[in-house]
């Protein structure tokens, strides 16, 4: 499930309100305007920074330099300057340091409905809080059917279809020491070109739900420890039910036996690795789990047991007779 992310002026006001200070001069019929995901990838976006009139941004910040620059303009020029501002519908303007508001710019906010505010803060920290905040905001987010723990330190996503024994997985995990992210329904947003942050949904959070127990509260029953409030996704788990009918030889590759079921899943932009495992009666997958999770750490340090065997194995047949 995949869905495009989006934020409007009211939102974004009271989320970064506390942290810089903000107040509303102009504009407050503007709050329900709204910037989603979509607009930032058109007329080479930028999603805050310092007055601009050719690439305009979504939220323009207002230094000392930009007010001084249109009051060095003369009455034509600043009237078209405002107005162009405008027109380009911002999500908002921002005067840093509490400086006084030009009068024709508050009252051109008012009359278009472009949220205004202030905030004492300088131009370069409004510019980092409001660039990281609405960068994380609208980001691409897709959310995955399983459950998503922190195995080992990494984000081990467990997949599978209903009934695989997911949850009850989880809960082995969990009493072996390892952490819950999401259960169900994790949120993975993509922050970075190589990074996919895995987060719960506020409704589930601390929850696993399990056949014949129902919901149980990870946090109360395991302590603060036994939770996790996100985690990059690097790894993922997909339990499998094997055929029941048997498989001629050689049917699944026997390159297999060597390096086990590796695959990849697309996900977003990124290709994540992920390993199958078979779920038969007697098997311990959360030991497998663990073991596939620190396999997977020594391939990423360059470290392959497979390749190394295969290197040995043609090592001996060279020397043999």
């Amino acid at each position: 499930m995949n869905g495009n992310a989006s934020i409007s002026a009211h939102d974004l006001f009271d989320q970064q309100q506390e942290r810089l200070d903000l107040r509303w001069l102009a504009g407050q019929r503007g709050a329900e305007r709204v910037l989603e995901a979509v607009d930032t990838v058109a007329r080479r976006p930028s999603l805050s920074g310092y007055l601009n009139i050719i690439y305009p941004n979504k939220v323009q910040i207002l230094g000392s330099e930009e007010l001084s620059w249109l009051d060095g303009l003369d009455s034509r020029q600043r009237w078209e300057t405002i107005e162009k501002i405008i027109q380009f519908r911002p999500l908002a303007m921002v005067i840093s340091k509490n400086q006084a508001c030009p009068e024709d710019l508050r009252i051109a906010a008012e009359e278009s409905d472009t949220p205004l505010w202030s905030s004492p803060r300088r131009g370069h920290e409004l510019l980092n809080h409001l660039q990281y905040h609405l960068a994380r905001k609208l980001a691409p987010r897709i959310t995955l059917h399983g459950v998503f723990m922190e195995i080992y330190s990494i984000g081990v996503l467990i997949t599978g279809e209903s009934g695989s024994g997911k949850s009850e997985l989880a809960l082995d995990l969990i009493t072996r020491g390892h952490r819950l992210v999401a259960d169900d329904a994790p949120e993975f947003t993509q922050i970075a070109p190589d990074v996919l942050d895995g987060t719960c949904p506020e409704l589930l959070q601390d929850l696993l739900e399990l056949r014949g127990l129902g919901v149980l509260n990870i946090r109360q029953m395991f302590g603060d420890t036994a939770v996790k409030k996100n985690k990059y996704l690097r790894l993922i788990v997909h339990l499998t039910r094997p055929h029941l009918e048997p498989q001629p030889n050689g049917a699944n590759g026997g390159m297999e036996r060597l390096t086990g079921d590796l695959g990849i899943r697309h996900v977003l932009d990124l290709d994540v690795p992920m390993i199958t495992l078979p779920v038969m009666p007697g098997r311990n997958l959360a030991v497998l789990t663990e073991a596939a999770t620190r396999t997977h750490m020594l391939r990423a340090k360059g470290v392959d047991p497979a390749a190394a065997f295969m290197a040995r194995h043609s090592h001996f047949l060279e020397r043999a007779p």
